[in-house]
């Protein structure tokens, strides 16, 4: 007799988490100082990206509230 669907879906679960497993040692990790710059960058440019999106909407809207007035 084959294997039962239970046994079908442990083995498949276990080969998918060896596959995970595998795959998060090839990872290569950054270390603190790697981690610092880029998290210091990503923020700094999502602050300035907001800044600029915020000075573009308040000129649009000046525009829009000037031509209909």
């Amino acid at each position: 007799m084959g294997e039962t669907s239970s046994n079908k879906k442990q083995s498949k679960l276990g080969s998918f988490f060896n596959g995970l497993s595998a795959e998060f040692k090839k990872v290569i990790w950054p270390d603190k100082t790697t981690l610092l710059k880029q998290t210091v960058t990503v923020t700094v440019a999502s602050v300035v990206l907001g800044l600029l999106i915020a000075l573009i909407d308040t000129i649009v809207q000046y525009g829009v509230n000037f031509l209909t007035m």
